[in-house]
C-alpha cells in the first residue's frame, strides 16, 4: 500500500484513457488492470505532480489517497496506477503544500518539479514553492508560501517553511525567507 495524492473534478470524477470514473468516499474503488499509460487509478507520490494534470486549484479537489493492489509506476514522474484506490483526506492548499514539502525533504536528490522555483519566486495560482540555499518568496493575501532551504554545498534539506499571506503576520507583496523573516528582493 502506498500513500499518494490525486486530483479530481469537484464532483470526485476523473477521466482516464477516455473513460470517466466516479470515485466514492469511504470505500476501495477498484479496477481490473493498472497500467500508467492506459488504465487503472492514477495518482502521484509527489503531490506537485497532480498539478500536471489538474493545474487550476480553484477548479479541482485534491486528496491524499491510498493506492493498493497491482501498482504500475511511470518513469516520467512520480505518477503511479493502481487497481485499488481509497480517498483518505481532502487537502486544502496549505496542507497540499505541506505534503509537497515533506516529499521534497524525503527525496532531496530528485529533480525539482517544474512548479518549484529556484531560489526566488512569486505565488501564482495561490501558491509558490521555492528551493535553494537562501530561498525567498512573496505573494498576495491568501497565497501559500512554501520554502525548502538546502545545506551549503549540497541538495540536502536543512530547513523548510510554510506561511500563509494573512495580511497581519505575513504581509502581501513582501519578500520572506524560510524562517518567516522579511528580506529585500534578491537580484535576478
Amino acid at each position: 500500500m502506498i500513500v499518494a495524492y490525486k486530483a479530481f473534478d469537484k464532483d470526485l470524477s476523473c477521466t482516464s484513457g477516455g473513460n470517466r470514473f466516479q470515485y466514492r468516499l469511504g470505500i476501495w474503488n477498484e479496477e481490473d488492470v493498472a497500467n500508467c499509460s492506459h488504465n487503472g487509478f492514477h495518482c502521484a507520490e509527489n503531490p506537485l505532480d497532480c498539478l500536471t494534470y489538474y493545474s487550476d486549484w480553484s477548479n479541482a479537489v485534491y486528496y491524499m489517497v491510498l493506492a493498493d493492489g497491482d501498482i504500475d509506476e511511470d518513469a516520467h514522474d512520480s505518477k503511479i496506477s493502481a487497481t485499488r484506490l481509497k480517498l483518505v483526506k481532502q487537502l486544502n492548499l496549505a496542507e497540499f503544500i505541506a505534503h509537497s514539502l515533506r516529499y521534497i525533504c524525503e527525496h532531496p536528490m530528485r529533480s525539482n518539479h517544474a512548479r518549484v522555483a529556484d531560489n526566488e519566486g512569486e505565488a501564482r495560482n495561490g501558491f509558490v514553492v521555492v528551493r535553494g540555499k537562501n530561498p525567498a518568496a512573496k505573494g498576495k493575501t491568501g497565497d501559500v508560501l512554501g520554502f525548502v532551504k538546502e545545506d551549503a554545498g549540497s541538495r540536502d534539506v536543512s530547513e523548510i517553511g510554510l506561511f500563509v499571506v494573512d495580511g497581519k503576520e505575513i504581509l502581501p507583496d513582501t519578500w520572506y525567507l524560510t524562517d518567516g523573516s522579511i528580506t529585500e528582493r534578491k537580484a535576478a
